[in-house]
């Protein structure tokens, strides 16, 4: 049977809190069991190693290195993601735990699951102390699939502090979000409370600052000092470079002190917001282009791969080494603050172009990754399952106060219900697509978008609104629904609550991406006669003209190429209709399960169409998948569709409809363009890398193609030069 298939592309308006942990970097993966939490903590130490540290019954605690052995690394470190342990410490060698000693005594087969299921004295059970707190180094390999990955974040010690949060220093200054100016205030167990400004710095308010989101600070006068004010913290000294203000050296003011403050005020700061939180619709504009960074296939803004340019193309960074202080590097350079979170592993996904950066040794104040201390990557040091993350300290913007999910069975779906010129209502689902509803689950923190609903009747409807929004358009990187284009007056051509707008939002998404070099390297051109074509025309997949030639005498002209699709995301990709909708194709004898998967244009260097193409999905399979990743989906059989995270669907170039039809087109130079999911039928984290384009050269018997890639994968300034590309002059491709 022949194989035919498709592809493509709460806090108080007057107050702002922010966690503020007070330790050094920690690395944490949950338990994919759901029973405990292990996380590597200690400094000095890499990503895959450290002290080791377990959350049992609400509290985090150590493990003794009394008869530890390296069968229990083996079970710890799989715990964490990663392939297995390559040696432990004894004594805290990465620094002496707090806290609890949980584990004494362990002895595992190394087989286990879960360090629990060893043997041991029993949880809380210990006679050790501290001082011999047990460490791992794991292979630094994951584990191919595992869906938690290690993430280096700061500890929150609550026996010291809680949180800070910025009190407005007027009701002017309230209104308006963010909050830039203001008091801070530390939030600890008994209340919460001041610190005494006496002498505070610029660097002290540039932590502060960053914890709350913002890339840089002002100076700001002297507060008087007030009776009221209670000081907890008596002062703080900071280098500049820390990513919380916990990490800063601190005293404690005394209790008992007559004088916790004597002669100075609460500490207030004026920070300054970066481009995307400048107070005005108006203003509001994108990251600075000359930048050299970028975040890709984040959920929400300030978090995403890491990714920086060298010369024209786009890169990412290795997570050898990769701390807090990089990472806030790269969040003030994109306007946030410092980095809330560190990851590794590839926890928003893989890239696909190069790898630039390997062991990246920021102190800080750098401007840029480049301006950092770090080594050339080679092929052997790192793998795209390597690539570092972050997510920033971000504003606190409000956001969420302005929208509502209701009816839903479960509380990440649900119709949505927006607060627009004072009153709350629905939205209407005309032209409601995936884009729409990803930054509508972004508005309610609810990470990526999963379906884009356009009926709602089968969710409660009890509490029914009016509609209040309608001709919602957006492009997908908006921070709320209000800032996409939308109707000035409400108009819908199916109003009504059963047909409001919808979502299902979810922690994970698909992403997929075209392989450009194969696309260069397969293609050709094939005279194909008429006789073999009545399928393919069946199904539209040659230009109009061949309507009227000579049935089954003559041939049409086919630009052909293979396409491999690959799943970089972190969840499988699927079609958005369950086998039951699927359409039966006689001539072909197989399922259609999505309309259209894949465009493939042929453009004019000035961007006119000159012949298309496209693939009807039938049939999305695993045909290949990375070493350690199983094929789960298959199509024979009338087996279940989809492309699994780590593998890839490869459509070769003898296949029907994998072409373009240029029976039409006049030799000359012009742009080839494929594009995967183009309507947006299936969600993804990341639309902009859906795109190839090459040049194309075809002289009226052959063709080439030059400078294949993705959309996304040149500087701005490279990707109008290749717009403008005067086209190869000989058949030499230089």
């Amino acid at each position: 049977m022949l194989r035919e298939r498709l592809w493509d592309m709460v806090v108080p308006m007057v107050l702002w809190g922010v966690w503020l942990p007070s330790c050094l970097g920690q690395t944490t993966s949950p338990s994919q069991d759901g029973k405990i939490k292990i996380r590597l903590a200690g400094y000095p130490r890499k990503h895959n190693e450290g002290r080791v540290e377990v959350f049992y019954n609400g509290e985090w605690g150590t493990i003794c290195d009394d008869d530890f052995t390296l069968a229990n690394a083996h079970v710890l470190c799989r715990h964490l993601g990663f392939v297995e342990a390559t040696s432990w410490s004894h004594s805290a060698k990465y620094g002496a735990g707090t806290g609890k000693i949980w584990l004494d005594n362990v002895m595992c087969g190394g087989t286990e699951n879960s360090i629990e299921k060893c043997v041991s004295r029993g949880w809380g059970n210990s006679d050790c102390t501290h001082q011999e707190d047990a460490g791992v180094i794991c292979k630094d390999e994951r584990i191919p699939g595992f869906t938690d990955s290690n993430i280096i974040e700061m500890q929150v010690d609550e026996n010291r502090m809680e949180k800070i949060r910025l009190h407005p220093l007027s009701s002017a200054h309230a209104s308006h979000m963010p909050i830039t100016e203001g008091v801070i205030e530390v939030k600890f167990k008994e209340g919460w409370g001041h610190i005494c400004n006496t002498g505070w710095t610029k660097k002290n308010s540039r932590v502060a600052c960053g914890m709350m989101g913002f890339p840089s600070q002002r100076t700001i006068g002297r507060i008087p000092h007030s009776p009221q004010s209670v000081y907890r913290i008596h002062s703080v000294s900071c280098t500049g470079n820390e990513a919380h203000l916990s990490a800063c050296t601190m005293e404690f003011s005394k209790a008992n002190s007559s004088t916790p403050c004597p002669g100075g005020g609460p500490v207030a700061v004026s920070c300054v917001p970066g481009p995307l939180f400048t107070q005005g619709r108006a203003r509001r504009v994108k990251l600075n282009p000359m930048s050299q960074a970028r975040l890709k296939g984040g959920a929400k803004t300030g978090e995403g791969r890491v990714e920086v340019l060298k010369g024209s193309e786009w890169g990412t960074v290795c997570d050898d080494r990769w701390s807090l202080q990089s990472a806030s590097v790269v969040c003030r350079e994109l306007g946030f603050g410092t980095a809330k979170e560190a990851l590794t592993g590839a926890r928003m996904g893989q890239g696909m172009g190069p790898i630039y950066l390997n062991e990246v040794q920021c102190r800080g104040d750098e401007k840029s990754l480049w301006d950092c201390p770090h080594k050339n990557i080679t092929a052997e040091d790192c793998k795209h399952m390597e690539d570092a993350s972050v997510i920033c300290n971000v504003p606190y913007m409000g956001y969420e106060k302005t929208i509502r999910m209701v009816g839903g069975r479960m509380e990440h779906e649900g119709r949505v219900e927006v607060h627009v010129m004072s009153r709350w209502g629905t939205v209407c689902s005309d032209k409601w697509t995936t884009r729409e509803a990803m930054v509508a689950c972004r508005q309610l923190g609810l990470s990526y978008c999963l379906h884009a609903i356009t009926e709602t009747w089968y969710w409660d409807s009890s509490n029914v609104t009016e509609m209040v929004l309608s001709g919602v358009k957006c492009k997908g990187d908006e921070m709320i629904l209000t800032d996409c284009q939308h109707h000035s007056v409400i108009s819908c051509n199916r109003a009504g609550v059963q047909f409001s707008a919808g979502v299902i939002c979810s922690d994970t998404a698909s992403d997929l991406v075209l392989n450009a070099p194969l696309v260069e390297q397969t293609v050709y051109i094939e005279d194909r006669p008429l006789h073999m074509l009545y399928c393919a025309a069946e199904e539209n997949c040659l230009t109009k003209s061949a309507a009227k030639a000579n049935w089954p005498y003559g041939h049409r002209r086919l630009l052909r190429f293979s396409s491999q699709i690959h799943n970089i995301g972190r969840a499988d990709f699927r079609p958005r209709l369950g086998r039951q909708s699927w359409v039966w194709h006689e001539c072909h004898r197989h399922y259609h399960s999505m309309d259209i998967f894949t465009y493939y244009d042929l453009l004019s260097l000035n961007g006119t169409k000159v012949a298309d193409g496209h693939k009807a999905s039938f049939c999305l399979e695993d045909t290949e998948c990375h070493e350690g990743v199983s094929k789960q989906y298959e199509c024979a059989n009338f087996g279940e569709q989809g492309i699994t995270v780590g593998c890839w669907d490869l459509y070769r170039h003898d296949i029907d409809c994998q072409w373009i039809d240029i029976t039409d087109v006049k030799p000359g130079n012009y742009i080839l363009q494929v594009v995967i999911n183009p309507n947006f039928e299936v969600a993804e984290s990341d639309f902009t890398n859906n795109a190839m384009r090459c040049n194309c050269k075809y002289d009226g018997n052959r063709v080439w193609l030059h400078k294949c890639h993705l959309g996304d994968s040149f500087s701005e300034e490279a990707e109008k030069q290749f717009e403008h590309y005067p086209g190869q002059l000989n058949n030499k491709i230089s």
